[in-house]
Formats: C-alpha cells, sequence, structure tokens
C-alpha cells in the first residue's frame, strides 16, 4: 500500500529527461509536486553543471521552473564535506567547471604540489599529466575525495566512463580508496535530507538508476521509486539484490 510521502529526493538524467531528449511524464509529475506544495528536491551526481546551469537549462529545455534551494549537486555536498572536515583550504581538482567554481567560490585555492585535497570528478578534457598530479598528491598525504561513484554516464550515444571510472584510475595507482561523495552514499545522502528538513521515514527516493538512485534509498533508510526510463531496465527488476519500494514504467503512474 502506498504512503503518502512528505517530500520527494529526485534525480535529473534519466528520470526527469534523458540527456537533451524531454520525458514528459517527468515533467508533469514535478509539475503535480509543486501544484500540491510537496517538497522535493534534485539530487544529482552531475558535476560538470552549477545548480544555476542546472535551473536555467530545466526551464529552458524541459519546461520546469524550480528555485534553485531545490538543486542539490554532489558538487555543493563536496564542498560542505570538505567545510566540515576543516583542513587547510588548499586543493587539486580533475572536474569541469560546474565542480571548480563552486571549490572556488568556497574559498580553497587552486594547489598543484602540496593540497590538503585531491577532488576528482567526471573531466572531458583529462589528460595524463593531471592524473600524475593527482597521483603524486595523494602519495604525499592529500584527502582523496571522488565526488561520485557512477562509473558511466548515460549519453544519446550509450554508456560513456562516469567519474567513477576516472577515480578507479586513482585508486589503483595510489593504493588508496577514495571517499565518495554522491549517490548513493550516506555523505550526500544526510546533508540532502537535512537540507529539506523532512524525516526519511516520510521521504521517498525517486529514480532510475538502481546502482545510484534506489540504493541511495536502500542503504540510508529512505523509500524508493525505480522508474524504468533510463539505466535500469524492466526486465533486470525481478533479478535486483534488495528490491526497490515501488517500480513503474513511467512517473504519469504515479500518484503524489
Amino acid at each position: 500500500m502506498k504512503k503518502d510521502y512528505k517530500g520527494y529526493l529526485i534525480d535529473l538524467d534519466g528520470t526527469i529527461y534523458m540527456g537533451n531528449h524531454r520525458i514528459p511524464a517527468g515533467e508533469d509529475f514535478i509539475h503535480r509536486l509543486q501544484a500540491a506544495n510537496i517538497p522535493y528536491l534534485f539530487l544529482t551526481n552531475n558535476t560538470t553543471k552549477t545548480p544555476r546551469v542546472v535551473q536555467k537549462r530545466l526551464a529552458t529545455q524541459f519546461n520546469i521552473e524550480t528555485p534553485l534551494d531545490t538543486i542539490y549537486t554532489a558538487s555543493a555536498a563536496t564542498v560542505d564535506y570538505m567545510d566540515d572536515l576543516g583542513l587547510e583550504k588548499t586543493v587539486y581538482v580533475i572536474g569541469e567547471d560546474g565542480l571548480k567554481e563552486a571549490i572556488y567560490e568556497a574559498g580553497y585555492k587552486k594547489e598543484r604540489e602540496n593540497p590538503a585535497y585531491v577532488v576528482v570528478a567526471l573531466d572531458t578534457d583529462l589528460t595524463y599529466e593531471m592524473l600524475a598530479l593527482a597521483t603524486l598528491a595523494i602519495h604525499k598525504g592529500a584527502k582523496f575525495i571522488g565526488t561520485n561513484p557512477d562509473l558511466n554516464l548515460p549519453s544519446e550515444r550509450g554508456l560513456l566512463p562516469g567519474a567513477g571510472s576516472l577515480v578507479k584510475m586513482i585508486e589503483a595507482a595510489t593504493r588508496v580508496q577514495a571517499t565518495y561523495i554522491g549517490k548513493p552514499e550516506a555523505i550526500i545522502t544526510e546533508k540532502a535530507v537535512k537540507k529539506l528538513g523532512i524525516p526519511k521515514e516520510e521521504l521517498l527516493m525517486v529514480g532510475d538508476n538502481y546502482l545510484t538512485d534506489i540504493r541511495t534509498g536502500i542503504d540510508n533508510g529512505i523509500d524508493t521509486l525505480l522508474v524504468t526510463t533510463g539505466f535500469t531496465k524492466a526486465e533486470e527488476v525481478p533479478d535486483l539484490p534488495i528490491s526497490p519500494t515501488y517500480v513503474v514504467s513511467s512517473l504519469e503512474h504515479w500518484e503524489v
């Protein structure tokens, strides 16, 4: 029997849209939440775009007007985690503008040789020298952070290497385990729950990827809704190790 949830944590790519393509049922789902005044937070592992860019993209490409504070990225969660640790504010970043902007705007300074932190995310301009600098800094004792564990990135071309693939490469080179921030880790989940201000038992995690979105809920005590519009396909559901709380083929079938 379906519960009446007081708030929603919602994935974006594969759930509300797919790459550059609209998912009309995803758009309508958000409009229904807004009409019912139900709080929600978009929870995304994408570090390539700032929340403001995500907000503009939702409005211009996907017919979703949403406040800036409804978008919580792995970049923002990474900064919050670094602030909590309180080390020297020096960092070497492998990542794109969305991540770098979040980190540098928070007062962290770029340091190539002896940073307090090495942060690794998706970077489509990755070079061997970047990997070398990160590896050497971690060998010297820098705190090693992976923004998210996503091994693949869904795209119109298929599944591309994701941030987690780059982190794994540096883990192999350093023999140091990264601290992962993004879904399904507890770090981003706990911060998102605190940001929404709603108890876990009254929240629903919505997403298309069993390994990230749905494990976020399962691993952190939150009910889950798997929508089979993206990464995890309907035929895979019977063989999942732990079943989602709910499964739908489209968000049009979900009553808020």
